[in-house]
């Protein structure tokens, strides 16, 4: 340990406290963080919970119409592929 009359004692205290005063700085920056963050995924939530997914948001007639669709779309795909080979 550095004594007392050491010319170095006074220039490791006043970086010792530099340090200090940085590590309490990141500490309030890290709670701000986190308030941000928690402001943030509570927002995300909310938004999530408004959305639905494109299937549970029509009926299941609407479904199967859609569903013979596709299907429909499906094989004049898979005729028109076949005419060109």
């Amino acid at each position: 340990m550095l004594s007392n009359k050491s010319p170095y004692h006074e220039q490791f205290h006043n970086l010792l406290d530099q340090v200090r005063e940085e590590v309490d700085s990141l500490q309030g920056e890290i709670k701000k963080l986190k308030k941000e963050n928690s402001k943030l995924r509570s927002k995300l939530e909310e938004i999530q919970d408004g959305q639905t997914d494109i299937y549970s948001a029509i009926s299941e007639s609407e479904r199967l119409s859609m569903r013979h669709q596709v299907l429909g779309l499906i094989s004049k795909i898979d005729e028109h592929l076949e005419d060109n080979e």
